[in-house]
């Protein structure tokens, strides 16, 4: 049981919901970080606005997935691996259904509530078996949605990409770390963001203007130099993994 894989979890959870989207198809309405102007609403205790959903913090964001979701699928109990596969499917497709498919293929009664007896249960299956089985289960289940035909290569690869994650994580393939691509991302917005921070410090202190565009075109040149690295990295991986499946 790894506490800390929350936070591994969440980034590649996040790399697959992306930013803020209002998509006709989509019954959740508006979106942000994942999170519908319904369930915002709710933790902001009153209604939102299409431009406070845009305006929302990653931080709201994040404390909605740990309590509604992580906590309440009782992740930190469960095996690495299996708690951010069963993490992503509550995100993707409700808690209660994740938490459901869960106790079936334990063999128990469908519950949506992580029961104790699922939790010992867990603990003496294979993490990779229940793995593949979610993951399976997951993919069946969307097929049968009507908006299969329009999210549905979308949502074949997030499962296909949660499936290889949580068995590397299950197996110790790979460490319960944030995405080195999400790593790399967020910190080119970072030095961006404190570039322009920095301009508008200046400009109050009463730089000249010359010190002022200098501070945010080196900053800005930083941050695109980030974006470059991580987009030459992204496309050696997607070669090496082609490679792999031609000779597999």
């Amino acid at each position: 049981m790894v506490a800390s894989n929350f936070e591994a979890s969440l980034a590649r959870v996040l790399k697959h919901e992306g930013g803020y989207a209002n998509h006709p198809s989509d019954p959740g309405g508006i979106t942000n970080f994942g999170i519908t102007i319904a369930t915002y609403a709710r933790f902001k205790g009153g209604s939102v606005t299409a431009a406070q959903m845009r305006a929302m913090p990653l931080s709201d964001a994040k404390a909605i997935y740990k309590a509604d979701y992580w906590n309440t699928l009782r992740c930190d109990e469960l095996p690495i691996g299996l708690d951010y596969a069963l993490f992503d499917y509550g995100v993707n497709s409700g808690s209660g259904r994740a938490s459901k498919v869960l106790h079936r293929l334990l063999g128990l009664a469908a519950s949506a509530a992580v029961t104790d007896e699922a939790i010992l249960r867990v603990g003496r299956r294979k993490t990779t078996t229940l793995v593949s089985k979610l993951c399976n289960e997951r993919l069946t289940f969307l097929q049968s949605l009507k908006t299969w035909p329009v999210f549905g290569k979308g949502w074949e690869r997030r499962v296909a990409e949660v499936r290889r994650d949580a068995l590397a994580m299950a197996d110790g393939t790979i460490s319960p770390t944030a995405p080195s691509s999400t790593r790399t991302v967020t910190k080119a917005a970072t030095i961006g963001a404190a570039g322009v921070g920095a301009g508008q410090v200046a400009h109050i202190a009463g730089a000249p203007l010359s010190t002022i565009l200098t501070l945010v075109i080196v900053s800005c040149g930083l941050a695109a130099a980030g974006w470059a690295g991580w987009a030459i990295w992204h496309r050696h991986k997607q070669k090496a993994q082609k490679t792999a499946v031609s000779k597999s």
